[in-house]
C-alpha cells in the first residue's frame, strides 16, 4: 500500500522514513500514526533493511499534533462513544512498536521537533541532531499532558530533574542544551544532517551480525527496568549460550582471524533463539476487563 504523509525508502540495508507533510510542517495525523505503524512492521519484516533513519521533510521535523481542529483538537472520542478506560494514546501505539524493534532506529532532527515531533523520538536508539533544530515538551502549554509513553523514555534518558524541568515549563530549546543533556548525541551542521546519520546505519549494516544487533538492542532497552544486574547476568547467559555456537560466531571470529570482512548470514525474521522475546508486556486493557 502506498503511503501519502510519509516516504518510504530503502537502499544500501538502510530504510529512510520521512514524515512527509511539508506543509503543515510535518504535523502529525491520525493517517500518519497508522502509516509510521505499518512502516516499523515493513522494515521490521525486510531482512534487508538493517537500519532506520527518521528524519522530516521541508525545514521541520514534525511540529506535533497538528492543531488545525482548533480547541477540539485532544477530544478523541469526537463523534464516538469512547470512555476514558477504552481510549489509546496513538502516540504511544507508534512508541512502544518502536520499543519492539528488531532493527536499529536512527532520528535525524532537521528542524523543529516539539510534542509528538520530540517524544516520536524517545525510543529510537540515537538522535542526531540539525544547529536548526527547535526541541520543546510543549504538552503544559496546551493544557495536555505528555504521551507517547515519553514520561517513561524521557527521565531514562536525561535524569528526572532534566526531564521535569523541560515538561514543567513547556518551553522550546535549541539542539545545544538537548547536547549537553544527552538527548541527543550529535549537533551537526544541516547540511551535515543525513549523511552522518547514514553514516552511521551503514556502519551497523555494513559490519554486524544483524541477529547480534537485534539481541543486544532488545537486552538493552528490556533490562532498563530491572531491578537487578543478576537480571541481565540470566540473560547475557542465555544469549551468550545460544549466539556463541551460531554461523554468524563462528563467521566473525574467522573473519576476524583472516583478516577479512564478515559475511554474516543469519536473519532475524527466521534465525532468533526460540527464547525470543523472552519478556512479556502487558496487554493494554480497560477498567472492565
Amino acid at each position: 500500500m502506498p503511503f501519502s504523509e510519509i516516504r518510504y525508502e530503502v537502499a544500501d540495508g538502510v530504510c529512510t522514513v520521512t514524515l512527509n507533510r511539508p506543509d503543515r510542517l510535518n504535523a502529525v495525523t491520525s493517517t500518519m500514526l497508522g502509516e509510521l505503524g505499518e512502516a516499523w512492521d515493513r522494515a521490521d519484516a525486510d531482512d534487508a533493511v538493517r537500519a532506520v533513519i527518521v528524519t522530516g521533510a521541508g525545514r521541520a521535523f514534525c511540529a506535533g499534533a497538528d492543531l488545525g481542529a482548533g480547541g477540539a483538537t485532544f477530544v478523541y472520542s469526537r463523534g464516538r462513544a469512547v470512555s476514558a478506560e477504552d481510549h489509546r494514546d496513538g502516540g504511544g501505539t507508534v512508541t512502544l512498536r518502536i520499543f519492539d524493534m528488531k532493527k536499529p532506529v536512527i532520528a535525524a532532527i532537521n528542524g523543529p521537533a516539539v510534542g509528538f515531533g520530540i517524544t516520536l523520538t524517545l525510543p529510537m536508539d540515537v538522535r542526531i541532531a540539525s544547529t536548526a533544530a527547535r526541541i520543546g515538551f510543549v504538552f503544559a502549554r496546551r493544557g495536555v499532558v505528555p504521551e507517547a509513553c515519553s514520561t517513561w523514555f524521557l527521565p531514562r534518558l536525561v535524569g528526572i530533574s532534566q526531564a521535569a524541568e523541560w515538561v514543567y515549563t513547556g518551553r522550546v530549546f535549541g539542539a545545544d542544551e538537548a547536547l549537553a543533556a544527552r538527548l541527543v548525541s550529535r549537533v551537526v551542521a544541516p547540511e551535515a544532517l543525513l549523511p552522518t546519520a547514514r553514516q552511521l546505519a551503514l556502519e551497523i549494516a555494513q559490519n554486524t551480525s544483524a541477529v547480534s544487533v537485534t539481541l543486544a538492542r532488545q537486552m538493552m532497552w528490556k533490562l532498563l527496568g530491572a531491578d537487578h544486574p543478576a537480571e541481565a547476568h540470566r540473560l547475557d547467559s542465555l544469549a551468550m549460550f545460544w549466539t556463541g555456537r551460531s554461523a554468524d560466531a563462528r563467521e566473525g571470529v574467522n573473519a576476524f582471524l583472516e583478516k577479512r570482512p564478515a559475511r554474516f548470514t543469519l536473519r532475524p525474521s527466521a534465525d532468533l533463539p526460540p527464547f525470543y522475546p523472552w519478556w512479556q508486556p502487558r496487554p493494554f486493557r480497560s477498567s472492565r476487563d
